[in-house]
């Protein structure tokens, strides 16, 4: 059967069929929507101003709490949920507290207006899906949830990033928590806007700029507050999409800039591993989390893993996990932080591997044991597979694995595992290595001992000879005895 007319029997076949037992459709209709599904789907890949997404399911079930707010709503996704409505009433007072008609402020609440109107179309755009909201909500909704974030900034820049007067101190680190995650995130350039057009001009301090502060705010959940925050980036080559990506691209390691990422051959070993190989491992306080560097140690031949230290708390991994998330959606940025994760996740396998990494400084948590922390790495990088083509630690992974495959770093690893796995075994095995010594020096001594008394008794028959050689007598053979010259009495 030809081509031609294999196609039109496919389509008179098609035409016959009855859908839902009552009526015919044709094969053009049926055309006409497979047409329009295909149009739909070349605008929604033509729209490249999407930067705001709704969680994936399989990252979405393993882990709801990282992802869904549980007190605060921000941006249209969680607008109106009933379980958030208590924070509306704060963030109203905020509003009205930057807008208030009365300060510095009030007559740019027409300019703001003006400005959400023209860029609505602008800022539905950076969402993924439809956004079921009137254009009066949208916008309404876009101007309060903006000023509740700008001025929560300029209430923190005023107290020292210590407390906001109008917060209880519980809340502020909740409300920080759920304002990084990715389904709560404002389009970056409405929230500079905002910015801008509510400077205080009139105050006088310096003022910083609202990447500054969004930074120097969400930077406390991935450092202890006791560390001074590192400046922030002005000069970006991607575009900053949001603060959830404000963070992501701060804490990128200064070294690699945007160099071209390269393959890895695999996933980096245990730290248990590394450890039994004769890597060691060292927390470097002045990197960024993701400047990882693994090389030589002060040009002899061992080896050093740095890593800059890493604090998990109470958030429960969701700055990590709303980070992976944004590099899983957005495909115009580096998959930098999933790659940290699964180098993180790969280097603990154990509670022992967390408790390695503690004792070295570059590990600190409060979820009470080692273990809790090793099931929130590991379950960070769970249904999620990585981009091993596009890696910037390649370069680390590959030298770390290309050096425990060496004779030399097997060698060390199978003596530490089986000899040295723990203090007792360690005991146990200098001790045995003790007893083996001291009945090797026992057996030495023994047979120097024997050889000497050998010797000596050679050396006393030796001498004996020499003594009592000399005093005595003759052999009887050499006694002067001649026969010849006794009498013969038998003559006479």
């Amino acid at each position: 059967m030809s081509c031609n007319k294999l196609i039109s029997f496919t389509f008179k076949q098609l035409s016959k069929r009855r859908f839902h037992g009552t009526a015919q459709t044709s094969s053009r209709y049926w055309r006409g929507l497979v047409e329009k599904e295909l149009n739909s789907g070349n605008i929604e890949e033509k729209n490249e101003s999407v930067c705001i997404y709704k969680v994936p399911p399989n990252m979405l079930n393993v882990e709801p709490k990282a992802y869904i707010p549980n007190n605060i709503s921000i941006g249209p996704y969680h607008y109106g949920s009933q379980h958030l409505q208590e924070m509306e009433i704060l963030k109203n007072k905020f509003f009205h507290r930057l807008f208030d008609p009365n300060g510095a402020n009030g007559t740019k609440l027409e300019e703001a207006c003006k400005f959400l109107e023209k860029e609505e179309i602008n800022a539905r755009s950076c969402y993924k899906g439809d956004i079921k909201l009137s254009s009066d909500e949208f916008l309404k909704m876009m101007l309060v949830d903006g000023s509740f974030i700008i001025q929560l900034l300029r209430d923190l820049s005023d107290n020292n990033f210590k407390h906001v007067p109008s917060l209880s101190r519980w809340m502020l680190p909740t409300i920080r928590r759920e304002l990084i995650m990715l389904e709560n995130q404002l389009p970056m350039f409405v929230l500079t806007k905002l910015f801008e057009l509510t400077d205080k001009t009139n105050s006088p301090q310096p003022q910083m700029s609202f990447y500054n502060l969004a930074f120097k705010f969400f930077y406390q959940l991935l450092q202890s507050e006791s560390r001074k925050t590192p400046e922030c980036q002005t000069a970006y080559k991607f575009k900053i999409e949001h603060v959830l990506d404000l963070l992501r691209y701060n804490i990128r390691p200064k070294l690699i800039g945007e160099e071209p990422r390269g393959s890895q051959s695999q996933m980096i070993h245990s730290i248990t591993e590394l450890k039994e190989g004769g890597v060691k491992i060292i927390a470097c306080e002045e990197r960024e989390l993701l400047d990882i560097s693994f090389g030589k140690k002060w040009g002899i031949m061992i080896k050093e893993l740095s890593m800059p230290p890493v604090y998990i708390g109470d958030h429960r991994g969701t700055v990590f996990r709303n980070m992976v998330a944004f590099e899983k959606c957005h495909k115009r940025c580096n998959p930098d932080m999933t790659t940290y994760m699964f180098f993180l996740n790969r280097l603990i396998n154990s509670a022992e591997d967390v408790s390695v990494l503690h004792y070295k400084g570059i590990i600190h948590h409060s979820l009470g044991n080692d273990e809790h922390v090793a099931d929130l790495i590991n379950n960070i990088a769970k249904d999620i597979v990585p981009d091993m083509n596009e890696s910037y630690l390649y370069k680390v992974v590959n030298e770390a694995n290309e050096y425990l495959g060496c004779w030399r770093a097997r060698f060390r690893a199978s003596l530490v595992h089986n000899y040295l796995t723990s203090w007792a075994v360690g005991l146990s095995t200098v001790g045995a290595l003790l007893v083996l010594y001291f009945t090797f020096i026992q057996a030495i001594c023994g047979f120097a001992d024997a050889y000497a008394k050998l010797e000596k008794a050679k050396f006393s028959t030796v001498i004996r000879g020499l003594l009592i050689v000399p005093f005595q007598y003759p052999p009887h053979s050499a006694v002067f005895h001649d026969d010849s010259k006794e009498p013969d009495h038998g003559s006479k």
